[in-house]
């Protein structure tokens, strides 16, 4: 997977943004439009294509207000820069576990360990990496903070900004992507 792919990538994500965008009443310029969302799902789903062997599609987009519920183990990362928010990346448990596995080059993964929690936190920054290059060929500079990691039931929130949940769908679950982000 190449270049090519991302940018033909490119106008499914952009068509299926737009269409969802429209249908949730969301005006997104000033924060955030639809050419700063796809390098995180471009990367999010190269990533788990090469590193997990993980083959997803976008799933259903929505406006959330990011209640985490269940037993989900979540991977939080901040952005910085000329865009400014957090990123959060949200799986079920078993999902987390499969996902841990696959990292780990098929290794059992009974429980999420501390080996499982280092595989999950670099799964963060990895796509956090790569949508950090792809906004900068986009003439758009970020930073990114070291990943969190959490376990458990929660909400998060932010003042006046809008949260967009999107879930890439696969065979095992779903590996959900919150963005609540804008513009600095």
């Amino acid at each position: 997977m190449g270049w090519d792919w991302l940018l033909r990538q490119r106008s499914v994500f952009t068509k299926e943004l737009a269409t969802a965008r429209k249908g949730m009443g969301i005006y997104m310029a000033g924060i955030i439009s639809v050419e700063h969302i796809n390098p995180f799902l471009l990367s999010a789903q190269q990533i788990l294509t090469q590193v997990c062997n993980i083959q997803t599609k976008v799933g259903q987009l929505s406006k959330d207000n990011m209640f985490i519920d269940g037993e989900p183990v979540f991977i939080m990362l901040g952005i910085t820069g000329e865009m400014t928010g957090q990123v959060c990346i949200v799986l079920d448990m078993e999902v987390a576990k499969d996902v841990a596995s696959r990292m780990m080059m098929g290794m059992p993964v009974a429980e999420i360990d501390d080996m499982a929690k280092s595989a999950l936190s670099e799964l963060g920054n990895m796509i956090m990496g790569n949508a950090a290059t792809l906004l900068a060929n986009n003439d758009v500079r970020i930073d990114i903070t070291p990943p969190t990691l959490g376990m458990g039931a929660t909400k998060l929130s932010s003042p006046n900004m809008t949260s967009i949940k999107v879930p890439l769908v696969y065979e095992s679950g779903e590996v959900k992507l919150y963005f609540l982000l804008k513009l600095a």
